[in-house]
């Protein structure tokens, strides 16, 4: 059984006071341990805050971005052993926003993910097409190439990988994703990883990243190659989010 995983992505949003508030609300409204596991993933400034608070609770904390050098000149940069050191747990690596506003390319997101299994960090691959792309039929052609090199330096060792599937095409567009965009999709994905991996394909977690939000994330999380959501903008409501958790067990 692949246990749903739920993740914030807080984004460039929320001080420490205000990453503080959330927290504590948040940890007061999610469903008991078990069934589901949520993650958290603040700014680099509120990381040190939220572990002390999630300490010893179920919440586990991400981290929004990662170098892949080990350590070296490269200012305003974050490692992967600095974000294990914090209490890190989950990295993203290639974020559509990380992909296509700051120019990131195939290949460096694959350095990310093998960096951080390496130093055993558990990295969400984010993979997706655009509106152009999907619209020229080549959707499953990008997210193939994506997958490829993101994983391309890890050999047989899939352990801690997460993928997350994000519709580009649907994030702020006004075209919606619907769940049989997302199935079609995370179907393809389970298919590519049981080739890739083996055994071990079915093991890996699928979230799905589209716009998810509490009035439609019982649509996607039923899904049978779902395994959970990658929130963006309803994560930042504490209570929005928790709703989106205790949809996996309605």
């Amino acid at each position: 059984m692949r246990v749903p995983l739920i993740a914030a992505n807080w984004k460039m949003h929320k001080t420490i006071p205000e990453a503080r508030t959330c927290l504590v609300r948040l940890l007061e409204l999610l469903p008991p341990e078990g069934g589901v596991e949520v993650a958290v993933f603040p700014s680099f400034t509120a990381l040190a805050e939220a572990r002390r608070l999630l300490t010893g609770t179920a919440i586990a904390l991400g981290a929004q971005n990662v170098y892949p050098e080990p350590t070296g000149a490269y200012t305003g940069e974050v490692s992967v052993s600095q974000l294990v050191d914090l209490g890190v747990h989950y990295v993203l690596c290639g974020h559509s926003e990380r992909r296509h506003v700051f120019g990131e390319d195939d290949a460096f997101v694959g350095r990310k993910v093998q960096a951080a299994t390496a130093h055993e960090l558990a990295p969400i691959l984010c993979v997706g097409e655009t509106l152009d792309e999907r619209r020229a039929g080549g959707a499953w052609a990008v997210v193939e190439r994506q997958l490829e090199r993101g994983v391309a330096g890890l050999g047989d060792n899939s352990r801690g990988l997460v993928i997350a599937y994000e519709p580009v095409w649907a994030i702020g567009t006004g075209v919606a994703a619907q769940p049989a965009d997302a199935h079609a999709m995370a179907s393809q994905i389970r298919s590519w990883l049981r080739d890739r991996f083996g055994a071990k394909g079915d093991e890996i977690r699928v979230q799905y990243g589209g716009s998810v939000k509490p009035d439609n994330a019982r649509e996607f999380l039923r899904l049978p190659d779902v395994d959970g959501a990658l929130v963006g903008g309803a994560s930042l409501d504490p209570d929005a989010f928790a709703a989106i958790a205790h949809a996996v067990l309605r």
